[in-house]
């Protein structure tokens, strides 16, 4: 199949770009049937601003092992010990 450069519209800030054709080929391999709707730089502020939105919420804990202060990605129930990172690598080895 022979691919040609298509001038596109970004559906964000309405600039025109191109989707190359070396751009189409690697999204026929990849099996992607749809054109990119966003310019490059929309794209990549979208992504930014995807991940600024997924960042985890960060709880504080005690850690069990040495009473450090640490930080956990769950809430603490308080049913099971937290260890922070230093005495959590020193449990796994001695635990497996």
């Amino acid at each position: 199949m022979s691919f040609a450069d298509k001038t596109l519209v970004c559906r964000d800030c309405g600039e025109e770009f191109v989707f190359t054709a070396g751009e189409q080929e690697f999204f026929a391999e990849k099996g992607l049937t749809n054109e990119p709707s966003r310019c490059r730089q929309c794209r990549r502020m979208r992504k930014s601003q995807r991940e600024a939105q997924t960042e985890r919420q960060m709880y504080e804990a005690v850690c069990a092992e040495c009473g450090a202060v640490t930080e956990v990605p769950f809430k603490p129930s308080g049913r099971r010990p937290i260890y922070c990172s230093t005495c959590y690598s020193n449990y796994r080895r001695t635990a497996y």
